[in-house]
């Protein structure tokens, strides 16, 4: 079954190097050049329209809560091209049509600014990706890791919440 890619862009693209190469990138993995969208979709939308598109997702140096959107959905990353040290791209595809190509999962929790957790956590077990403050006081954060049962166990035993798989690549 093939993929038809949607770049989605939430910037200007006249005279963005990372802009050009991102449709260069997503048109050798693929073979087909991108259809670009600058506007503020709803990715579960646009995958339920479509299910046979995959969604290519810029991820900028200091980005933060991109993923929040994933979360509940029937979206998945399912791998991750770098297009330069400032941008890589998320590859987001239906759950059902997404065939994951790597044993780095990304995993969503809900922690505790404490620091029985972060003396726990360690990066062989998940590395942090992002964190976003809450007007809750808890942390909205993001792991990269390979072994998903050992990062709910350290989460449950210091009494934070796991909010799911949103991917791996």
């Amino acid at each position: 079954m093939k993929k038809f890619p949607i770049l989605y862009w939430p910037r200007k693209t006249t005279g963005d190097n990372e802009y050009q190469l991102a449709r260069k990138v997503i048109n050798n993995s693929t073979g087909v050049m991108p259809e670009v969208c600058n506007d503020d979709k709803d990715i579960s939308e646009i995958l339920e329209q479509n299910p046979n598109t995959t969604i290519y997702m810029p991820v900028f140096c200091g980005s933060t809560g991109w993923w929040g959107e994933l979360l509940g959905s029937d979206a998945v990353v399912s791998d991750k091209l770098i297009i330069s040290p400032e941008c890589q791209l998320m590859v987001i595809e239906s759950q059902k049509n997404a065939k994951p190509r790597g044993a780095n999962q990304l995993l969503a929790a809900e922690i505790y600014p404490a620091s029985g957790f972060f003396k726990k956590m360690n990066s062989g077990i998940a590395t942090v990706a992002d964190m976003l403050a809450t007007d809750t006081g808890t942390i909205l954060a993001l792991f990269s890791g390979k072994n998903q049962n050992q990062f709910i166990n350290i989460l449950e035993s210091t009494g934070n919440s796991y909010l799911g798989c949103i991917g791996r690549y």
